[in-house]
């Protein structure tokens, strides 16, 4: 990665194509509230999704499980963070469930990350993976996990349960790592994604873009995780969830996301998702 000097764009008036509408519909009411029956978290409500009227809409949803508060203070992201409570031990039978009560065909998993736990969390990982797929044989699965802190073993137990896809975001560009999200690391991120990669799995990653990136970054890191031999990429505009997270340094344009898009086709994933409202999950069903 180059090492030249990089002057933060002007800021920006949030364009026409971000104006969100507040969810609505039957679809949405009745999920929100077989989530609040069962005590689920959702990270579509937590980290505020810009899509979650439109896939509660269509009966899907990204659990979060091992609570709501995570161990890690990322500046980008609006999950809670502090001392998190003990794990509940029901939390697989109610995911389980939960999915099955939707009647959804494919799920996405994922966590806040939980430090404070020897293993991360991943056996509780591996048992909501596993429950999930004894109530509900048909169901296809993507896990959006975290970095477990480059510990090999906590993923080999994930993986140990056979979800369909691994995912897990690198978010930002290398030099931003020490501004947007302090306590993970770059190389260990896409370790992960190798690891998961070298016993077979499918893999995905993604980033947000308005940070204060380049292009130029965006592309080379677009590289390193091809290296990685991840398959599928997502690209989204960065939304700043409150006035305590970073700013939007930049409103990427509709046409950069296109070229990213190509671009990353040219570079080899097998799917590129690159567009302002792209989240990690958004499209899921489609990247088995």
């Amino acid at each position: 990665m180059s090492n030249v000097q990089h002057e933060r764009p002007a800021r920006q008036s949030r364009p026409s194509w971000l104006k969100i509408k507040p969810p609505s519909g039957e679809n949405y009411k009745e999920i929100k509230t077989l989530m609040s029956g069962h005590k689920l978290h959702t990270v579509c409500q937590e980290a505020k999704c810009p899509n979650l009227s439109e896939c509660w809409a269509a009966r899907t949803a990204t659990f979060l499980i091992m609570g709501d508060i995570c161990n890690r203070a990322c500046r980008f992201c609006a999950v809670k963070t502090g001392k998190a409570f003990a794990l509940d031990i029901d939390e697989p039978d109610k995911v389980a469930d939960s999915v099955k009560s939707m009647e959804l065909n494919h799920v996405v998993i994922t966590s806040v990350t939980r430090d404070d736990l020897k293993d991360g969390g991943a056996a509780h990982w591996a048992k909501v993976i596993n429950r999930i797929r004894e109530v509900n044989p048909h169901v296809t699965m993507e896990v959006l996990i975290p970095d477990f802190q480059g510990d090999k073993d906590a993923l080999y137990t994930v993986l140990e349960a056979k979800p369909n896809v691994l995912n897990h975001n690198i978010e930002t560009v290398p030099r931003l790592y020490q501004r947007v999200r302090p306590k993970a690391g770059f190389r260990q991120s896409l370790d992960i994604l190798l690891w998961a990669k070298e016993k077979g799995f499918r893999t995905k990653t993604g980033m947000m873009v308005g940070l204060g990136e380049t292009k130029e970054e965006v592309i080379e890191t677009m590289k390193e995780a091809r290296k990685a031999k991840v398959d599928v990429f997502t690209i989204g505009q960065y939304l700043q969830p409150t006035k305590k997270h970073l700013p939007v340094e930049e409103y990427v344009s509709l046409r950069r996301f296109d070229e990213y898009k190509q671009i990353g086709l040219e570079i080899g994933f097998d799917i590129v998702e690159s567009s302002p409202l792209v989240r990690s999950s958004y499209h899921a069903h489609k990247h088995v």
